[in-house]
């Protein structure tokens, strides 16, 4: 129960049922808070208990200083924890092993449960290797099962073994869409240990970046990393600055033929250009009441392509017809109506709260929009296209379209990426960096090269594959296909390009990827269907396909004209994620539009052909089809949805939701409360964090007779940390693979085997484009061992380490760690054996993360790196002030050969001072549970 230091302690009655509340408004100052600090503010009043959560914190949230760059800290305990499969099993693995360490230590292995709800949606693992038929949907399903048949038994079996811990099968949808669809609450309620029911906010972490698509519904949530997941699951609420908040009014109302994707791309520039790294978005003003639900949902699912932690939208009349619409019950809508009004969290469209800064926006100035080739923030309006396309072809260096991947931080080292949207952690240069202009007004684009390359596929017309053509065209992720307004908008241009008798070109892959069952109920129901597979756009499967470079090979014939001629094509995809050589690494430019764009650009092939004003076809008495002639209007399309998108669809497709199909229920799974391993898997093991770990902590330890493993520069990013993307033959991941009988076509993914350590452990600072200063000549996972001086793989290096019984360090630059937030960022520095990493500065996330793993992170004095204090990295390093210490030390001395120096402990909390010295936060939370 809450120390409840203001008496906010309230009851609220709806209905014939009494909530306890926790009032806002008691609290002085809180009227003229943004909505999402609201949230926040409430969620501190029920979690006081003035150790972790104190009234300091409670008058820091209402005393905020908008104008402030640097709010007070406080502790977040989000409601609940959504994961996606790559990043929820490694989750599941370490519960699974936690409950080995219970049952060691003679102790209850029940007790290791979610303590907050927690549900796991299978998305990330369907590959659309078949598309254009009927049976494309169920031959890519078996081969996602008989691909990840070990994950989907381990997730199956926690299952049922875990209170709390809710699995969505695979073939249900893309996490974010059953989010906003059916799990998220927006009023969550529960039993209170005196029988009361305590009504508050929904809220939640997720595992993946595009988590703040549940913002469209009012729900404050963001994209954390697995270890800040998991931290969340056992009940240690999260560290966070009181962020800034940067309004954004809305007035007017799109018009005719744009679409939420233009929108969302136009918002994505301008919030770019404002900065809002790291801030909250909140929309407010009066054309707040024009922007639909699922046109909300999209641009809160957009928040990491322009750095907000959420883009959230207040609640609504519009929040309650929606939740209506996808079935939600009566009390529940009746419940969230009269919360918000109570809370204060009803928007009012005339009152504008106090924001750190206010941003504007006509939706009326909205056009239509594309945006690539590499970062989603560069929108080319569509009328501009083909000069963009023509001049990047040409060679021309358009800012901001050419603009290399370092410029955000994602260097080439993304290029064999495979990130399944983990999520961002947002700092320094890897998202700050503002759009471009992708066409200055004084260019003139050259005449595009051409090498037309004869092609022929099976039965199929021959044809000429050239620069500019577009040889994917996909309608995927959880961008778009959430929304009915743009996937009605597709199947009606479908069927009217259909009816015109125009057709794809033969050399564009289509596949049509929906977010959830319901998007091929309503097309059904509309009879939409038969013109949508016409134009090849069969369904492959429901989850992230395309959009997380899930797009499956190329037609061999494709490929091969496209590898021999060094042809530059291209990918088009209803996505929010574009990064070179994410999509497939055959399209070198990737663009995203809405999922209407998508199939006209299927239908013209190729990037330079103007769509406004070049026929697209001839219609079967020879005359030319131009987009005019196919494009739905709004009332068209509002027509369709207002007769096919019904409440009973939502009911009916999540009634089961859980259950999954015969493949799913028919798993061979061990019963138990312990999970039985398997000791030749080679997807799922258990890891060895608990090994050997006493009752009590250790003492803290200086750190003697250390080796540097890596020597970096700036802005290294979890892309070069963590293991990614394929796994390669001659890796020391791939040999491990080999050694255990698997061969190279079976490897799958880092991704797909995240629940491996030893696999894991192989591939950290294993990236390609790794630039260890230790080896100034080669680019990649390699080291030297420094006793011997000898060049090896670094994994190899740190095994020969820790046969000498060496510690390990890291020496790097500024911004350390930043990119997507990956758990095994962290985990794989721990295992290889390093013990500290001395950096410049941090990313926030991953040097709490390496906390979070009992890795010590310390950083340079002000002005000092490992280059201006003569460090080659070639010393034995000696760090000492942690022995015998009663508190984690501000500092620590570092002695290198005759280099000495002071770093600072970047430990900033109490909860991560607990954490180290308990080794990790999952041996702190055993521990605590094992007492």
């Amino acid at each position: 129960m809450s120390h409840d230091s203001f008496s906010t302690r309230d009851t609220l009655t709806v209905g014939d049922t009494d909530y306890r509340i926790y009032r806002i408004d008691r609290v002085p100052g809180s009227d003229r808070l943004p909505y999402s600090l609201k949230v926040l503010l409430e969620n501190l009043l029920r979690t006081e208990d003035g150790r972790l959560v104190t009234r300091e914190q409670i008058e820091a949230v209402a005393g905020w200083d908008p104008e402030s760059t640097h709010n007070p800290e406080i502790q977040f305990s989000p409601a609940r924890v959504l994961m996606q499969d790559f990043t929820g099993v490694p989750c599941v693995v370490d519960l699974v092993a936690m409950r080995d360490a219970m049952t060691t230590r003679g102790g209850d292995a029940t007790r290791i449960n979610p303590l907050i709800p927690t549900e796991l949606v299978i998305d990330h693992s369907v590959i659309a290797d078949v598309f254009g038929t009927e049976d494309a949907f169920r031959i890519n399903t078996d081969l996602e099962f008989s691909r990840n048949r070990e994950r989907y038994e381990l997730l199956r079996w926690a299952q049922g073994a875990f209170d709390d811990f809710k699995v969505v099968p695979p073939g249900t949808g893309i996490c974010h869409q059953v989010n906003l669809e059916y799990l998220g609450r927006v009023v969550f309620t529960r039993e209170t240990e005196d029988g009361e029911t305590l009504a508050y906010p929904d809220s939640l972490v997720g595992t993946d970046s595009h988590t703040p698509m549940i913002n469209g519904i009012g729900v404050v949530g963001w994209g954390v990393g697995g270890i800040e997941a998991e931290a969340a699951m056992l009940g240690q609420p999260a560290s966070m600055l009181i962020p800034q908040v940067v309004g954004f009014k809305l007035n007017g109302e799109l018009r005719e033929g744009t679409t939420a994707t233009d929108l969302v791309l136009t918002v994505a520039e301008m919030l770019r250009k404002t900065g809002v790294v790291g801030k909250f978005v909140e929309f407010f003003g009066p054309g707040v009441a024009n922007v639909p639900l699922a046109n909300r949902a999209t641009i809160g699912n957009m928040s990491p392509e322009y750095g907000s932690t959420i883009s959230i939208f207040p609640i609504d009349d519009i929040t309650l017809d929606y939740m209506r619409l996808t079935g939600r019950s009566d009390d529940q809508v009746g419940l969230v109506e009269a919360y918000a009004k109570e809370q204060g969290l009803w928007h009012d469209p005339v009152r504008e709260p106090a924001y750190s800064q206010v941003v504007e926006l006509d939706l009326s100035t909205v056009r239509p929009s594309i945006a690539g080739p590499k970062r989603p923030q560069d929108r080319i309006p569509v009328a501009l296209a083909p000069r963009a396309v023509g001049a990047l072809l040409a060679g021309a260096d358009v800012p901001g379209v050419v603009a290399h991947v370092q410029e955000v931080g994602l260097d080439e080292g993304s290029i064999e990426s495979f990130p399944a949207s983990d999520p961002v952690a947002i700092f320094g240069t890897d998202t700050s960096a503002p759009p471009r202009n992708p066409l200055p007004d004084d260019l003139i684009a050259a005449d595009p090269p051409s090498n037309k390359i004869p092609v022929h596929i099976g039965d199929g017309p021959d044809f000429e594959l050239d620069h500019g053509h577009v040889v994917i065209a996909a309608i995927t992720s959880c961008t778009n296909t959430s929304n009915p307004s743009v996937m009605i908008g597709a199947g009606l241009l479908a069927k009217k390009a259909v009816e015109k008798g125009l057709r794809s070109k033969p050399w564009v892959k289509t596949t049509l990827a929906p977010g959830s069952r319901i998007v091929t109920d309503y097309y059904e129901r509309a009879g939409l269907t038969p013109y949508l597979e016409k134009l090849g756009f069969n369904l492959v499967g429901y989850g992230c396909t395309t959009c997380i470079g899930n797009s499956g090979p190329l037609p061999d014939e494709i490929a091969s004209a496209v590898d021999e001629h060094d042809l530059n094509v291209s990918a088009v995809l209803s996505g929010n994620r574009n990064f070179e050589g994410r999509i497939h690494p055959q399209t070198k430019m990737n663009f995203l539009a809405s999922p209407p764009l998508v199939i006209i650009y299927a239908l013209a092939g190729s990037m330079l052909v103007d769509i406004f004003e070049d026929e697209l076809g001839t219609d079967t008495d020879g005359n030319p089809v131009v987009l005019r002639d196919i494009w739905p209007s709004t009332e068209e399309i509002q027509a369709v949805i207002d007769e096919c998108v019904r409440s009973e669809m939502f009911e009916s497709g999540y009634a089961d939701v859980y259950h999954g199909d015969d493949t799913w229920r028919n798993l061979d799974i061990p019963t138990g409360e312990v999970f039985e391993w398997k000791g030749d898997s080679t997807y799922v093991r258990r890891p060895p964090y608990f090994d050997g770990m006493p009752a009590e902590p250790e003492p803290l330890r200086d750190i003697a007779g250390a080796r540097v493993l890596a020597l970096l520069g700036d802005s290294v990013t979890t892309d070069h940390i963590s293991p990614a993307g394929a796994i390669r033959r001659d890796s020391p991941a791939g040999r491990y693979l080999q050694e255990h009988g698997v061969d190279p076509a079976d490897f799958n993914s880092y991704g797909s085997r995240r629940g491996n350590h030893e696999v894991m452990i192989r591939g950290t600072f294993a990236n390609i484009r790794l630039r260890n200063q230790l080896v100034p000549d080669v680019e990649g996972g390699a080291t030297r061992y420094l006793p011997t001086g000898e060049q090896m793989d670094i994994y190899d290096a740190a095994q020969k380490y820790a046969d000498d019984g060496t510690p390990l360090v890291v020496l790097a630059g500024a911004e350390y760690g930043s990119g997507s937030s990956r758990d095994w960022a962290a985990k794989g520095t721990l295992l290889l054996g390093v013990r500290a990493v001395i950096a410049q500065s941090y990313e926030r996330i991953h040097r709490s993360n390496l906390i979070g793993m009992g890795v010590l992170p310390l950083q340079f004095s002000d002005g000092a790196s490992a280059e201006s204090l003569g460090l080659t990295g070639e010393e034995e390093f000696e760090i000492t002030g942690l022995a015998d210490a009663e508190a984690i030390p501000e500092t620590v001395h570092v002695r290198a050969a005759d280099i000495e120096f002071d770093a600072k402990v970047r430990i900033d909390t109490p909860a991560e001072a607990e954490y180290f010295r308990h080794g990790g936060i999952l041996q702190y939370v055993l521990r605590q549970l094992a007492a």
